[in-house]
């Protein structure tokens, strides 16, 4: 198989795991020895902003952030791909 065949079969891969995690949230679940709760804390236009997460979601949000950092990566090596396919097809 050629290398730009490669190269387009892992993007298609890197795009749907990407639609599959985009549940999400953007953020980091906390909970200070001082605090009796967890919270979210998370930048909005350029101010970090803290929001209280119940007991319950703790497990649920945890998981959402996770996505997020999973996302993250899949884009990076989305990118990456995308470099080496437009590299390729500028020389065809």
């Amino acid at each position: 198989m050629r290398r730009i065949d490669l190269l387009r079969k892992q993007q298609a891969s890197l795009k749907e795991q990407i639609c599959k995690n985009l549940d999400l949230l953007m953020g980091t679940v906390v909970r200070s020895p001082a605090m009796m709760y967890h919270s979210l804390t998370t930048k909005v236009e350029g101010k970090t902003v803290t929001r209280y997460v119940r007991k319950g979601l703790v497990p649920k949000v945890k998981k959402m952030t996770d996505r997020h950092k999973r996302v993250r990566v899949l884009i990076q090596k989305l990118s990456k791909v995308n470099w080496e396919l437009l590299k390729l097809e500028s020389k065809q």
